[in-house]
């Protein structure tokens, strides 16, 4: 059986055992049961969205790049790892700085947002992934940027696979001499 169905009964369970415990209290004052009923719901709506909106801006809100001194300074992000924010062929994205890949992966997504044609690329490449093999394209981006430091050029690799984001892999990475002390990543040329 799946989670689901475990998931399902368990609510079920809590449901019962919560009304069969406001019924017994308020059996002789059932107006004022459905009305504590209706504010614990409104209360528990309003923390959900809350947390709904927390999380949500939590991923816009990641500790931003800086920039002192000929060297890029990146701050750890919540979940610990760190995110380089690049400028790709004049577009804006976010990479997964990631030393265990080998190059930089396009997700299927970014490659389309960068105006690559995803169905029309030969995927004769395979990389070997934490989830198992995977088929990749190789493209040329014309410009890579961050913060001081720009490419032309660069060799990437887009992932037939779908992926949560792209990553920014030691091809590129090997550019610059990477320190990471504390909580920050820093790299210089």
């Amino acid at each position: 059986m799946s989670d689901t169905f475990f998931r399902v009964v368990y609510l079920v369970m809590i449901l019962v055992a919560v009304g069969g415990w406001g019924l017994t209290e308020y059996r002789s004052r059932l107006g004022e049961g459905a009305r504590s009923l209706l504010a614990w719901a409104l209360i528990v709506m309003g923390l959900m969205a809350a947390y709904g909106i927390y999380k949500d801006s939590a991923r816009s809100l990641r500790p931003q790049m800086s920039v002192t001194g000929g060297q890029v300074e990146i701050p750890r992000a919540e979940d610990g790892h760190y995110y380089l924010p690049l400028s790709i062929n004049g577009q804006s994205m976010t990479f997964l700085a990631d030393t265990g890949a080998t190059s930089i992966v396009l997700s299927p997504q970014d490659a389309r947002s960068l105006g690559i044609d995803t169905e029309s690329l030969r995927y004769l490449g395979s990389a070997n992934t934490a989830n198992g093999v995977v088929r990749t394209a190789r493209v040329t981006l014309t410009s890579v940027k961050m913060g001081p430091y720009s490419d032309e050029d660069v060799t990437a690799y887009v992932n037939q696979a779908p992926m949560d984001g792209s990553l920014m892999g030691m091809d590129y990475l090997g550019l610059f001499s990477i320190k990471i002390t504390q909580d920050r990543m820093i790299l210089q040329r």
